[in-house]
């Protein structure tokens, strides 16, 4: 890689900190703080939230009709999240071991938080921890991934692919034989 896309890359990097930091400050505002990763509102913002909870009858009996329509489309997918979610973490648990990959931290994505909200009822919290279940395995098995596919084929794309993982800025050009001799083993040692 060339030095201006080396420093491009720390830029972003350093700009991925700060949002971060921004990020954290937001909850400032709405009057809860992390412990330990567990979320702790202040009483009055609880209080506040609770005032625009629906109640859990009237959110069940009178739904939108699109929503009862496409709520089944939408949790036949929790069984074959279930299923890729076991055979992900066998291969996980079996192959990053053996080929000395740093194992993925699934806490890091699978992350259930949104129970701690008091102005969804119980029905919205199943809705947001399917979500919760779903987006988090998605992005940790993208992480199991990308983790595969920088030990095995570090190489980026002749043309450019949207939504590419973190450790794609890090692939070798398209078409550098001699960069991908050389350095794939640099590669695999995982530093991030």
């Amino acid at each position: 890689m060339n030095q201006n896309i080396n420093d491009l890359v720390a830029r972003i990097k350093a700009l991925e900190v700060e949002l971060e930091s921004e990020l954290d400050q937001a909850g400032t505002h709405l009057r809860y703080r992390l412990v330990d990763r567990k979320v702790q509102f202040e009483r009055e913002a609880l209080q506040l939230q609770r005032r625009f909870k629906v109640n859990l009858f009237r959110y069940a009996l009178f739904p939108r009709p699109r929503h009862v329509i496409v709520a089944p489309f939408i949790y036949i997918l929790f069984p074959v999240l279930v299923m890729l979610d076991l055979l992900a973490s066998l291969y996980h648990a079996v192959c990053f071991p053996l080929l000395e990959i740093p194992k993925v931290k699934r806490s890091d994505y699978v992350i259930f938080d949104r129970h701690h909200l008091a102005y969804l009822n119980l029905l919205e919290k199943l809705n947001c921890a399917y979500c919760s279940y779903g987006s988090g395995l998605l992005a940790y098995l993208t992480e199991i991934i990308a983790r595969t596919e920088q030990y095995w084929c570090p190489i980026k794309h002749a043309r450019r692919a949207l939504g590419t993982h973190k450790r794609y800025r890090q692939f070798l050009d398209y078409g550098d034989a001699e960069s991908y001799r050389r350095d794939l083993d640099n590669i695999r040692r995982f530093k991030d």
